[in-house]
């Protein structure tokens, strides 16, 4: 039994692997979001989202926008973490608030995040002399803050919950209610393996390893996960329809397990995945209104961000390129010049006291 399933490894590795596995399972997620959203949204009256869109009250939309802008602060300190985890301790709070904002915003709309998002990571603190490496343990670290705070408000909204769960899954509450208790197991237990020693806590060989934070900074980076997905699902819970209602903790669970399926999907900005999930997940909404609150959503957390990030990119890659290249270029010629003038002012003082010894 053993070497056949070691013969199926290797012959998993060899013709297919777990890149190429992967992507089939993102274009799978992508094939069957996008069909059954067409199928969805057939026959849905655009006049109908537009006046659902124009009827949301202005309060609920500026306090939607104050919770992604809430979302996008803590989502800073996701690579302020790991630079601080890793030892980067020279490279200051404003620079991994830039990398994170722009990476995370930029490569989720893109698609590829992993991708996208560590080449802008690296543009950014190369200037600060850290290195692909060191760039790729950021992006580890930041993850982890991600998977680790999703897990966690996943399993206590599904403990809790365990209903809304079905509606996306279709697996009996009891069933949901189990995964719950498993994801909150297995961070426990990741506390109690990370908290046993240094050594235990240190992945990777050679020059990538990467030494994982204390079990008292765990909690922390867990509570930034926990906040920034917290702001997230608040957001779209203050858009939502009033009618009918529906718990914020119901809405939490739906809203993290959509997000998740946009993520394994890579499609850019979860666009169709994200949104057909949601779609099937609360099917007790209106179409209409459902596809405005989506809509409207989508504007502050994806479309606002995104112009925001591609600007201060375009401005920063223009500063450093065009400005101050001029700045030096216009310092050297002014130094030049002076040094020409002292010097031409040397050469007539010499001559006026020839002159006068003569």
């Amino acid at each position: 039994m053993q070497r056949m399933l070691t013969a199926l490894g290797r012959g998993f590795k060899q013709h297919i692997g777990w890149k190429r596995l992967g992507v089939v399972a993102s274009v799978l997620i992508i094939g069957l979001a996008i069909t059954h959203l067409v199928r969805t949204l057939k026959g849905v009256d655009m006049a109908v989202i537009l006046s659902a869109m124009a009827e949301k009250p202005p309060h609920q939309i500026a306090l939607a926008a104050l919770c992604v802008l809430g979302a996008f602060g803590t989502l800073t300190f996701y690579d302020f973490f790991a630079l601080r985890t890793i030892g980067k301790n020279h490279v200051p709070y404003r620079i991994a608030a830039l990398s994170a904002f722009t990476s995370y915003t930029i490569g989720h709309n893109l698609g590829a995040t992993v991708f996208t998002g560590g080449a802008i990571r690296f543009r950014i603190y190369s200037d600060y002399g850290l290195s692909a490496i060191d760039v790729a343990k950021i992006c580890f670290i930041s993850g982890l803050t991600f998977w680790l705070g999703n897990t966690f408000v996943l399993g206590i909204g599904m403990v809790w919950h365990p209903q809304a769960a079905s509606a996306m899954n279709l697996l009996p509450d009891a069933i949901n209610r189990l995964i719950g208790f498993a994801g909150l197991a297995g961070i426990a237990a990741y506390l109690v393996w990370i908290a046993v020693g240094k050594d235990r806590r240190e992945l990777g060989q050679n020059g990538w390893k990467v030494v994982l934070p204390p079990a008292r900074l765990t909690l922390l980076q867990i509570l930034i996960g926990v906040v920034d997905l917290g702001f997230c699902a608040l957001a779209m819970y203050l858009l939502m329809p009033a009618d009918p209602g529906i718990d914020f903790v119901s809405l939490a669970v739906v809203f993290i397990l959509a997000t998740l399926l946009g993520f394994a999907s890579h499609a850019p900005g979860s666009l169709g995945v994200f949104d057909a999930a949601m779609l099937v997940a609360l099917p007790q909404f209106g179409r209409e209104q459902l596809v405005a609150t989506l809509v409207m959503f989508r504007i502050l957390y994806f479309v606002i961000p995104f112009a925001v990030a591609i600007g201060i990119m375009g401005v920063r890659e223009l500063w450093l390129n065009v400005v101050i290249p001029w700045q030096k270029g216009r310092a050297t010629a002014q130094a030049a010049q002076h040094a020409a003038a002292a010097a031409a002012g040397t050469v007539a003082t010499r001559q006026v006291k020839r002159q006068a010894q003569g």
